[in-house]
């Protein structure tokens, strides 16, 4: 097996191995031509270094030319045991990514009927269990911290998951959904289609609506006629947002980017793109189930 997306580059390194092994052994042959017969002495080659050091021509040792005879031994050992030469075939017909699976397989094994315990449990349930709540955790803390945390906290872009605001909802369905599809949010672009000052109009009545008093109530109010005719909608008329398709509730003070003016017109001008990636295929439902409820937890500890 090769992760290289192109063939050329698994011949490139077949040919690259081959050659440096016939050249060590050519290396080892062209300087195993001296000889020297018992009580012959050895000639120096007419190198000199510093006046009094000399080079001589002497036969390598027995030992050095015994290891490296082993080495090439070992070297063509191990392109016929395992895929050094990348597109040939192994003897044993190993590759890592056959080695994963078998030690996945192992361990699916050995925790599968631990798994299917808490399956049969629904996800509140679950929550409630210690020893579900412990695995749970550790799932997320090897997965999910990566972007949203240790503390689950989340950051600019990235969820925080244990307050109480969803974008795609906080039920255990909800959240199941999540971890087994993924998510993909979007938020188109105006800048070209608004213009500067169109867009300077609509994030100040994002900012008038979401309750901060940092806004310009000129702009707010002509904002409001461009909010009402594109924004709404998503958001909905009262920017109270849609759970549906992820158009988050622009009323709270609640931002997955920041809420300053600023960067409500960055949003706008340049849209954002973000993704949740799908975690079925790659945890199994058992794992899943496990991580939805430790997650489900967080919301529950913090309503």
């Amino acid at each position: 097996m090769t992760d290289f997306t192109s063939g050329f580059w698994g011949y490139f390194i077949a040919t690259v191995a081959i050659l440096g092994v016939v050249f060590c052994a050519y290396l080892l042959l062209t300087q195993m031509k001296v000889k020297l017969q018992k009580g012959e002495k050895a000639q120096v080659t007419g190198h000199k270094w510093d006046g009094d050091l000399e080079e001589y021509n002497n036969p390598l040792p027995g030992w050095w030319v015994g290891m490296f005879v082993l080495t090439l031994v070992f070297a063509v050992g191990y392109f016929w045991l395992y895929p050094g030469l990348v597109v040939m075939g192994n003897a044993k017909g190993w590759s890592q990514e056959g080695q994963h699976k078998e030690e996945v397989a192992k361990a699916d094994a050995k925790y599968q009927a631990l798994y299917d315990k808490y399956a049969k449990l629904d996800i509140p349930a679950v929550a409630q269990d210690k020893e579900a709540n412990a695995m749970g955790k550790r799932l997320f803390m090897t997965y999910c911290v990566q972007c949203h945390g240790a503390d689950a906290r989340g950051a600019k872009g990235f969820p925080n998951l244990t307050d109480g605001d969803w974008l795609y909802g906080g039920k255990p369905e909800n959240i199941l959904e999540t971890l087994n599809k993924g998510r993909h949010g979007q938020m188109p672009a105006f800048g070209a289609a608004f213009g500067e000052e169109k867009v300077r109009d609509a994030a100040n009545y994002v900012l008038k609506i979401s309750g901060s008093p940092a806004f310009n109530d000129v702009r707010a109010e002509r904002g409001a006629e461009t909010f009402k005719q594109v924004c709404a909608a998503c958001h909905g008329a009262d920017g109270k947002g849609n759970q549906s398709i992820g158009a988050p509730n622009l009323t709270d003070k609640t931002w997955l980017y920041g809420g300053s003016e600023a960067t409500i017109v960055e949003t706008i001008t340049n849209g954002r793109d973000n993704v949740m990636p799908a975690w079925k295929e790659f945890l199994g439902d058992g794992k899943v189930h496990l991580l939805a409820a430790y997650v489900y937890s967080l919301r529950d500890s913090n309503k």
